[in-house]
């Protein structure tokens, strides 16, 4: 059903697609409260000088804004490259640039922005070849679409697919990677996080010294005029061998990125589930 209507959306022209979407975002804000409930805690841990009713009005625009993301990944998904193509403009592509020109492969350090796929074919002008780590969905039905979707820009990999990532960063390749989720204590170290404890992988710092590969912040934000604005920033010095202090890096880089334009990020998940005193309860308590 999901996958029929990002068909539909994306044979309409792009304006009313977009404002399908938006409106389809703010009907899910006042209707699935669990999502809206974990979105107002997040937003009240990373936004505290925020009063209540201007963390409201966020978290009805980050609603907005992944309803457009929904109607934007059929587009990465089902329409032609040159589409995008015409809409993208890149700031600091240098960095991409002197990055790839050591030879070794590049990491495109991502967060989850609400234009996440979109970004795939928005790169293709400056990327070619790429390969993104991802985990799969666990609806096999879900994961077929997505896993053929992405095809179409870049090279899905596993996330747990390390020596191959190995393999394209030796073909100077760029390789995407998205850590900005809790995925339990196990393999991760406690970092802030907007201030916050949270769960942070240290694989981030393991994929540059597979191939000795520099790392390039890699984000993506939707524009009022329906283009989009790619950003690449240098992390460096990384790594650094100190887990602690590597992810305490990422999550700075990758909290300075969503500051940037925070209706636009996902702040659906639950990024502060796991926490170092065992209890988690962050969401839980919350009414909304």
């Amino acid at each position: 059903m999901v996958i029929g209507l990002m068909r539909i959306l994306t044979i309409l022209p792009t304006a009313a697609g977009l404002f399908i979407g938006r409106m389809l975002g703010r009907l899910i804000f006042h209707t699935v409260v669990k999502r809206r409930r974990v979105t107002l805690v997040n937003l009240g841990i990373c936004f505290p000088e925020l009063s209540d009713q201007q963390r409201w009005e966020l978290a009805r625009k980050t609603f907005e804004a992944n309803g457009m993301g929904l109607v934007e990944t059929g587009y990465a998904w089902w329409r032609p490259h040159s589409w995008s193509a015409a809409r993208v403009k890149a700031v600091g592509l240098e960095h991409l640039q002197a990055a790839l020109d050591r030879g070794r492969g590049v990491i495109l350090l991502s967060a989850h922005f609400s234009a996440l796929d979109l970004s795939g074919p928005l790169i293709l002008p400056f990327v070619k070849n790429s390969a993104v780590l991802y985990r799969p969905h666990n609806n096999p039905l879900m994961e077929h679409f997505i896993y053929k979707g992405r095809q179409s820009f870049c090279e899905p990999v596993d996330r747990s697919e390390f020596m191959y990532a190995r393999k394209c960063l030796k073909q100077n390749r760029c390789v995407w990677y998205a850590p900005d989720q809790d995925f339990g204590a196990k393999g991760s170290v406690f970092a802030p996080f907007f201030g916050h404890p949270a769960a942070t992988l240290t694989a981030t710092a393991r994929l540059p010294a597979l191939n000795r590969s520099p790392m390039v912040m890699f984000s993506v934000y939707r524009e009022p005029d329906h283009t989009y604005t790619l950003m690449f920033e240098p992390v460096e010095p990384f790594p650094t061998k100190d887990d602690l202090a590597d992810a305490t890096m990422i999550n700075s880089v990758i909290e300075r990125s969503i500051r940037r334009h925070p209706e636009q990020y996902m702040w659906m998940h639950k990024r502060f589930k796991t926490q170092p005193d065992g209890k988690q309860k962050l969401y839980k308590a919350a009414r909304c």
